[in-house]
């Protein structure tokens, strides 16, 4: 809470026209062009970094694939995790969340900005529908995010379990699977202090659907958390 309002103090000027802006524009994501919606995102999450004291050190661009409809799969941290991502990364990308921090503010605008789906674990009907509403759009092109631990692993950087149902989208859609290596990611937000913090964000190197065609997806979740943790491991 002290980084958030740090964040708002020193971009005291700025937020109402940002606020309302984002607001509005939450309201009416079809008025503006993925890639319109996502630089105003990554324009917002710039600036509210720089006044919380927060970096992002980013590795692995190179890794991200050429074409456009992937997914990305993190390590989950913290409430700050997609924060993170969205400055990291310069590709739009949109996200599958639990329906549990639909309501909280600001993220609530910026996942309607983005477009993401709410999935609700305990529904299965809900569920598969998303899984099968992510596969047609990624295989038209758009990127997605699922955090495959289903919730924060409260471990700091060591991840929790990730799930074999989290990969069914990316399975069923053929894409390229990108694992992605947060590291210090819950500290922002999940620790109460303001004291400058660097983030790190690693794009590793995708598994394409040669790679992993012929496994279950709980060994494709089982070979994505190994990967990821082993480079947090090398770099903390």
């Amino acid at each position: 809470m002290k980084r958030i309002l740090l964040m708002v103090a020193r971009n005291i000027f700025m937020v109402p026209f940002a606020w309302f802006r984002l607001c509005y524009r939450a309201a009416h994501v079809d008025k503006y062009t993925e890639e319109d919606m996502y630089a105003f995102l990554k324009w917002i999450d710039i600036h509210a970094n720089r006044g919380g004291n927060v970096n992002i050190d980013v590795h692995g661009l190179e890794n991200l694939p050429k074409e456009n409809g992937f997914m990305f799969f993190p390590n989950h941290q913290g409430l700050y995790d997609v924060l993170a991502i969205i400055e990291a990364c310069p590709r739009p990308f949109s996200v599958v969340a639990k329906k549990e921090i639909a309501d909280i503010p600001f993220l609530k605008q910026v996942f309607a900005c983005m477009k993401a789906y709410m999935i609700d674990r305990d529904d299965v009907r809900q569920a598969m529908q998303v899984i099968l509403n992510v596969t047609k759009e990624v295989k038209k092109g758009r990127n997605y995010l699922i955090f495959a631990e289903g919730t924060r692993s409260k471990k700091g950087n060591q991840t929790g379990t990730f799930k074999g149902g989290s990969f069914k989208a990316a399975t069923k859609a053929g894409c390229p699977i990108v694992p992605v290596a947060l590291i210090d990611s819950f500290k922002p937000f999940d620790t109460n202090t303001i004291k400058p913090v660097t983030v790190q964000v690693h794009f590793m190197k995708p598994l394409v659907y040669d790679d992993y065609k012929d496994m279950k997806t709980t060994e494709i979740a089982a070979l994505v958390e190994k990967r990821i943790q082993e480079t947090i491991n090398a770099n903390i």
